[in-house]
């Protein structure tokens, strides 16, 4: 199986390098840039899971080659569109298109430019980030995939994936309930990227203060409300869970759109918050401390 990674950034260069470091056939969709670079460096991980510094095969916007089997979209949500039409005149007919975006609105894009039978679901758990030479650093633990039919069944097409991704340097689940995942993980990290990034601090301050826990479950129970009207299915208990979950991890975590907004990046905010709110108007559910996440992101992005 070829695959075809969008892009060569902290996210898709982690995991398509840890396939190519296994020996699966992975070529990186790239910019002009990062194609000098990486010529020039090689592909570089530094990981908490062991380093690599690999050789990879590169593709340029615009350069002839067949269509993959596979291609993995692992870019932020705001670049997608560009994504998609870079990456289109390498899908085939029976291209498998995985995306480990986060959140969700991404979906309903790719069905309409790639078919829905031929889009899978996907979602990753990882922390990393590109350093001034372009090298990758990974922090975390979790360095995790998902991925999975959107009807969960178990068909050749994804068996054949599992086995290709099996044995790499990082985890790469086959999921028979990718939806119920997906949005367990917009969940997660819709509130946790509101309240980090409203406070300017790590979550640790954030629910261990006066009114916290008050704050961080008012905002998930928002959120997930806003998610069930629009028939996610996310269970009472789920939310109980993630609750704990956001109680659990380590103090001193920030979320990703927090570690962007400290370096003036480009966030998330319209893909992950917008589009709950813009549910929200749809459903008639009322989302205050939504909007007021919202409204702080809405100011970042004026400024930035």
């Amino acid at each position: 199986m070829r695959v075809l990674v969008v892009g060569a950034g902290a996210v898709g260069g982690y995991f398509g390098g840890r396939l190519l470091e296994k020996g699966v056939d992975v070529t990186f969709l790239v910019r002009e840039r990062r194609k000098k670079q990486l010529q020039e460096r090689g592909l570089v991980i530094h990981s908490v899971h062991g380093d690599a510094v690999l050789s990879p095969k590169l593709l340029v916007t615009g350069e002839q080659a067949e269509p993959f089997d596979v291609v993995i979209f692992s870019n932020k949500a705001y670049h997608l569109p560009e994504a998609i039409r870079d990456a289109k005149p390498y899908v085939g007919e029976a291209t498998m298109i995985l995306p480990l975006l986060n959140g969700m609105a991404h979906m309903d894009m790719l069905w309409k430019e790639f078919g829905k039978d031929n889009v899978l679901g996907g979602l990753c758990f990882i922390e990393t980030t590109l350093n001034e030479n372009g090298e990758i650093v990974q922090t975390s633990v979790s360095h995790d995939v998902r991925f999975g039919e959107w009807s969960g069944e178990r068909t050749e097409r994804v068996l054949a994936l599992e086995q290709l991704f099996s044995g790499c340097k990082a985890r790469f689940r086959l999921s028979e309930h990718i939806e119920i995942d997906m949005w367990n993980k917009y969940l997660f990290i819709a509130t946790m990227s509101g309240v980090t990034t409203l406070f300017r601090a790590p979550i640790g301050p954030i629910r261990s203060g006066e009114y916290g826990q008050e704050i961080v479950g008012g905002l998930l129970r928002e959120i997930a409300a806003v998610m069930q009207a629009h028939g996610a299915p996310l269970t009472e208990e789920m939310v109980d869970q993630q609750l704990a979950q956001l109680n659990k991890i380590e103090a001193a975590m920030k979320s990703s759109m927090q570690r962007d907004m400290e370096k003036g990046q480009l966030i998330e905010a319209d893909h992950l918050q917008g589009y709950l709110l813009s549910l929200a108007k749809q459903y008639e559910i009322e989302t205050p401390l939504l909007k007021v996440v919202y409204h702080n992101l809405e100011i970042y992005k004026k400024r930035a």
